[in-house]
């Protein structure tokens, strides 16, 4: 008589094994079946600098645009690194802009929001070209502190944790090329590089999986709508933006 024939072995049907070499292997099962895990860690001065400033795209969406950007990625987090500004004169609601950018990003369930700090003051440099007697020029310095660390200590652990399969740095600071290295070289994770600038850092580019650009087309169709509503009440986009 003709035996039966086996039927074709499930994911159900593989049984759990303790050991740590059993763990990987079935940690690794799943890739085959779906999308990558995927942290997004956005640099906020970076990305506002390279690709949003000047532009009439301030109201953005971050969790549409990541979608946009990596359609094929299962996003878990978006970690949004940014500092809280310190208003110059001339533009005393640049800080309520921001807030209600802020308050726009609350909403997003994906999106956390962790915060480096600001500096802004006044100081006397020297001019590159002087003109006559005159060195030196009084001039507004900015500084944002702590966000490029704060970037750097969360891609960390959330690798050490095994949170996710690949990590997307929006970012073209050549500063996270170490903590990258350690993600990719070490620890064995993917990570993609999303650049807001037109050119790219050649220390990033060593270090990628792969990389993206921002296109004007995703910024101009991740708007978040005009008008939101939160636990608050209903709120609006900035009227100066």
């Amino acid at each position: 008589m003709r035996a039966p024939e086996k039927a074709l072995l499930s994911i159900s049907d593989i049984p759990p094994v303790a050991s740590a070499a059993g763990r990987e292997a079935t940690e690794r099962w799943p890739l085959l079946f779906r999308p990558m895990r995927t942290y997004v860690y956005i640099d906020g001065f970076n990305l506002y600098y390279g690709a949003v400033r000047g532009t009439p795209y301030k109201w953005l969406n971050l969790s549409e645009l990541c979608q946009k950007l990596l359609p094929k990625n299962d996003i878990r987090q978006i970690r949004y690194f940014t500092a809280l500004i310190t208003p110059r004169p001339g533009d005393p609601d640049q800080i309520t802009r921001q807030q209600t950018f802020l308050r726009a990003l609350r909403t997003l369930p994906s999106v956390s929001i962790h915060y480096g700090q600001f500096l802004s003051h006044p100081a006397r440099m020297r001019l590159v070209q002087p003109a006559g007697s005159q060195k030196f020029a009084e001039v507004w310095k900015t500084e944002e502190k702590g966000s490029d660390v704060n970037l750097a200590t969360h891609l960390l652990c959330d690798a050490y944790e095994s949170k996710f399969d690949v990590a997307v740095l929006v970012t073209n600071d050549s500063d996270l090329f170490t903590p990258a290295d350690v993600v990719v070289n070490r620890l064995g994770r993917r990570v993609g590089i999303i650049n807001p600038h037109q050119h790219q850092s050649v220390e990033l580019r060593k270090v990628a999986t792969f990389l993206k650009r921002i296109r004007t087309g995703a910024l101009a169709s991740s708007q978040f709508p005009p008008t939101l509503t939160d636990g608050q009440g209903t709120f609006h986009k900035p009227k100066t933006w």
